[in-house]
């Protein structure tokens, strides 16, 4: 399963304007009060930033989340798993340089549960590695070593591992969540998102409180908010 680990996060720093969170939380609030100029909390349903945040999100005002962010680095997993993750434009990404040479693969766990098919991926991918090496060494004769290796790893499976670094304002952060934590994505996905969803709650609890995990009936997580409009 892939590792994910929150990295960077917003700061907030106005002087002048107390709230009873901080960061992005304290920014996204600061952002929806600044468009009515309701700085002394007339209503005491929303006088806290928990309340407040969360009436953001049942009126729909989501554009006030897209001022704080989060930064998760994510390890061990698939570069096929990337490939789905990449989709989403709205994240800014810096992964591993394709021209670095593989250090290891990733085993899905269907298949690292059952010795036959393990045995099938350990041939495949060692068999997809040593070919990769071939065609570096006889690569290398004619171009650089880094163009070598870039060529060469069109040999290599979508097992190959990787890392990432994605940084996403909490309104991209809770889509990614909502459609790919659900019982209707793959299990490899919806693993990642809500392993993401577990690392924002720590980060921003206010901005994501109403995500909850819960395990399906194959024994897989899934997360999801009844207030959830976008899709």
């Amino acid at each position: 399963m892939p590792k994910v680990r929150l990295i960077a996060k917003t700061e907030f720093v106005e002087p002048d304007w107390q709230t009873d969170a901080e960061g992005g939380e304290a920014l996204v609030e600061f952002a929806g009060r600044a468009c009515y100029q309701s700085w002394d909390k007339p209503n005491p349903r929303t006088a806290t930033n928990a309340t407040y945040l969360r009436h953001l999100i049942e009126v729909g005002h989501l554009s006030a989340f897209e001022h704080g962010s989060a930064t998760l680095y994510l390890t061990e997993l698939p570069r096929g798993l990337t490939h789905e993750l990449v989709r989403h434009r709205h994240f800014s990404y810096s992964q591993l340089n394709q021209r670095t040479d593989p250090t290891d693969v990733v085993e899905p766990e269907l298949i690292r549960q059952h010795p036959e098919l393990h045995a099938k991926f350990v041939a495949a991918t060692e068999a997809s590695l040593a070919a990769y090496q071939e065609l570096v060494d006889s690569l290398e004769q004619t171009v650089t070593g880094r163009r070598a290796r870039q060529i060469a790893r069109s040999v290599l499976p979508n097992a190959t591992g990787t890392t990432i670094v994605v940084t996403g304002n909490y309104r991209s952060w809770r889509h990614f969540v909502a459609i790919r934590a659900t019982e209707h994505v793959d299990v490899e996905l919806r693993e990642l998102a809500v392993a993401c969803l577990r690392e924002l709650q720590k980060a921003a609890p206010n901005a994501f409180a109403d995500f909850v995990i819960s395990t399906h009936p194959d024994g897989t997580e899934v997360a999801s908010s009844p207030l959830v409009t976008e899709g």
